[in-house]
């Protein structure tokens, strides 16, 4: 079983930046696909990014293309999220979640482990 926890969500202004982690632990970190999503009230859970095991592929949402890039250090047993340029829309509870299978799919389903979520709020 794999333990996620992140963490360096916050209240930031519109044009600002955060940077969130999430600690995995329980598992071979290298052999884990590691993704972000986010899930705002009322709306369902999205996709923002994911990168792959040795992190030569890596895939994100549309709106956040250029703003924000995942990255992981597998020593440290860590993925990271740099989000710049925020904008209010990005508020939302952003999840770090693993997959130990191949491939690194866009959908939250294909993801069986999840961290428990930090919350990033931009205000205008």
């Amino acid at each position: 079983q794999v333990q996620l926890v992140e963490s360096g969500g916050g209240l930031v202004q519109a044009g600002g930046s955060l940077r969130l982690s999430c600690a995995a632990s329980g598992r071979t970190f290298s052999r884990l696909n590691m993704g972000w999503f986010r899930q705002a009230p009322g709306k369902e859970r999205e996709f923002v990014a994911t990168i792959s095991r040795s992190s030569g592929i890596t895939y994100y949402t549309d709106s956040v293309k250029g703003r924000f890039t995942i990255s992981r250090d597998n020593v440290k047993n860590m993925v990271y999220l740099q989000m710049n340029s925020l904008k209010p829309e990005d508020t939302a509870v952003y999840y770090c979640a693993a997959r130990p299978s191949i491939g690194v799919p866009t959908t939250a389903s294909e993801y069986p482990n999840w961290g428990q979520g930090t919350q990033v709020t931009v205000s205008s």
